[in-house]
């Protein structure tokens, strides 16, 4: 541990299709070094819901807050860090809404020869990613027994939390960082560079795929810890 880090609280919030487990290894590298972490567990109903189990994370920490959100996630983080208790953003691979804006919005136009996120029709008002594809789509850097297991584990991703727009977005008060995943086949690297340029953010761009936050856990905690510095 590194004595003179300054040390605080990190939120992670998840995105769609998975859960909070994904973050362990940035959550063991920030606690190795001093922070207190939590995990939202987003119920992906909606983003409003969402936001709530996110306030509720923050409430029980005492203190300054920095908020984490990889891919859906960062859809939360932006209406969520409005709380006062969230001094920065950090964007993993993440989707930055502006005012009025959706992660519906945010893909509705993708740009010309992007992959396409092979996501199936809706069923009963939820998202499933097709697991046969889902390794090369989404963790493409993990291990293949990795990949097939989180295709496996998939959580259910309502089709109301990808049109939640955000009403406030907090980036435009709360300075921000952003990790762009340079071999993203989920959200494509222009993308992420776009949205990290548009929120002014301290922008870093690393080779793996949309679960870098699994894959180079070490990257993510450096951001992580830029952040919390301020």
């Amino acid at each position: 541990m590194n004595d003179n880090t300054p040390r605080g609280n990190v939120v992670l919030v998840h995105g769609g299709f998975v859960d909070g487990s994904g973050w362990q290894g940035v959550h063991e590298a920030l606690k190795a070094d001093g922070y207190q972490v939590a995990i939202v567990q987003n119920p992906t109903l909606s983003l409003e819901g969402d936001v709530v189990a996110t306030h509720q994370v923050i409430d029980a920490l005492p203190g300054p807050v920095t908020l984490v959100g990889h891919s859906y996630g960062g859809a939360v983080i932006t209406e969520a860090g409005n709380h006062p208790k969230v001094t920065s953003l950090v964007y993993i691979a993440a989707f930055a809404p502006d005012k009025s804006e959706s992660v519906n919005t945010l893909i509705a136009d993708p740009p010309p020869g992007a992959p396409v996120p092979p996501i199936l029709p809706p069923d009963q008002g939820f998202l499933f990613l097709d697991r046969e594809k889902f390794a090369d789509s989404f963790a493409g850097d993990l291990p293949r027994a990795q990949a097939e297991f989180m295709a496996d584990s998939q959580v259910p991703w309502g089709v109301d939390a990808l049109s939640g727009a955000v009403s406030q977005p907090a980036w435009r008060t709360k300075p921000s960082w952003y990790l762009v995943a340079m071999d993203d086949r989920m959200i494509p690297p222009p993308a992420q560079l776009a949205m990290a340029e548009r929120i002014g953010a301290q922008t870093v761009e690393v080779p793996g795929s949309h679960s870098v936050y699994v894959s180079q856990p070490d990257a993510v905690a450096d951001l992580i810890r830029q952040a919390a510095r301020g």
